[in-house]
């Protein structure tokens, strides 16, 4: 048996004539950029999350650094982020020429440990920009306690977690801002790049509106300078016939992983996802810890089974994060994460047999 890490085509399968229909009438009304259909999506994601504003993107990574933008983040200033995560949480940081201060993550949830992140903050900092790991939602409420303690800007990269609940409350709706990534793989995932910021301030939606094209209030009137990040309407429409099916895949992707935890549950070696009381786990990755995890990598390739690393090296050790001046064993706890995670096969349409033929290779692939 094959097993893919994901598998879009199956998704699309079940929703064809929906999104044909709704790529077809994008094409056919001849507006590609913006319009009814990029406004109704921003106000159906806005509504679902319980937030007052949601303004559409190019990206995730658009997502992220538009928001730092807006709240005027720039040189001499830091930010407070995780060392475990993919590069664009970071590299937003830095592309506005703001410093990123990377605070070790908890072995538990692999979300920024808040016990930790006190120590970091300095006069220079400005802002904290916790993620949502893996669909895991941060431990919120003591970030929240630091950040106004110090008068920081909190921003939530959610790009893995829509749906997500941190008691009650919708992921991306946390914060000052929060951030989605609407990438193919996501739980909620366009057709091509595509992502959105969510606000309940008025002031910061408009003027993201701006920044996203150009910083143009009207055509050829500049009142800043933005850039080109617009949400294209063909991904806005697919995402649209997607939108109200996430909830009930992510139902799904938590019975897959109830399924892996139990087939998993005695084998001592593999160290299972944890979920934190209180929240709602989207498991946009369903991620074990397990020794030796290459070798094991490699057997679970040869009996038909995909696999994914997320994320084989922190960015506090990332050569393009060098100027930063990390060292090895500076944030252990990301260190060891990173060497032994694996990301099994996870997507909505896996079916209970695949599930259980992953699970048996991985214990033959360990030896147990």
């Amino acid at each position: 048996m094959k097993v893919p890490l994901i598998d879009l085509v199956r998704q699309y399968r079940t929703l064809k004539s929906e999104i044909d229909a709704a790529i077809r009438g994008v094409v056919e009304s001849g507006r590609f950029i913006g319009g009814p259909e990029v406004e109704a999506l921003e106000a159906e994601v806005a509504r679902y999350l319980g937030v007052s504003y949601a303004i559409g993107v190019a990206s995730g990574t658009d997502a992220l650094w538009l928001s730092l933008m807006a709240l005027g983040i720039g040189p001499g200033d830091e930010v407070i982020t995780t060392p475990f995560t993919f590069v664009a949480t970071a590299e937003a940081i830095a592309l506005l020429g703001a410093r990123p201060v990377f605070v070790d993550i908890d072995l538990r949830t692999y979300c920024i440990d808040p016990e930790r992140i006190e120590a970091a903050i300095t006069p220079h900092t400005k802002a904290i920009l916790p993620v949502h790991i893996f669909g895991q939602p941060v431990d919120w409420d003591p970030i929240e306690e630091i950040a106004k303690k110090y008068d920081l800007f909190l921003i939530e990269d959610g790009a893995q977690a829509i749906g997500a609940e941190y008691r009650g409350r919708k992921v991306c709706s946390l914060g000052h801002m929060g951030c989605l990534s609407f990438f193919p793989t996501k739980n909620l995932g366009a057709y091509g790049d595509g992502g959105m910021i969510t606000t309940d301030d008025p002031e910061m939606a408009d003027r993201l509106r701006v920044l996203r094209v150009h910083g143009a209030e009207e055509k050829y009137v500049h009142k800043f300078l933005g850039t080109n990040s617009r949400l294209d309407a063909i991904q806005a429409a697919v995402l649209r016939v997607k939108l109200p099916h996430v909830d009930r895949w992510n139902a799904r992707r938590r019975e897959i992983a109830a399924l892996y935890d139990e087939l998993l549950r005695e084998v001592d070696v593999v160290v299972t996802p944890h979920v934190r009381s209180g929240c709602i786990h989207v498991y946009h990755q369903y991620s074990v810890r397990v020794p030796d995890r290459d070798k094991v990598r490699k057997r679970l390739a040869e009996a038909g089974v995909a696999t994914a690393v997320h994320y084989p090296i922190p960015l506090h050790l990332q050569e393009a994060f060098g100027y930063l001046g990390y060292k090895e064993g500076d944030f252990p706890v990301a260190e060891k994460v990173s060497r032994e995670v694996l990301s099994l096969p996870m997507f909505p349409e896996l079916t209970d047999e695949e599930i259980c033929y992953v699970a048996e290779q991985l214990k033959k692939a360990l030896g147990v």
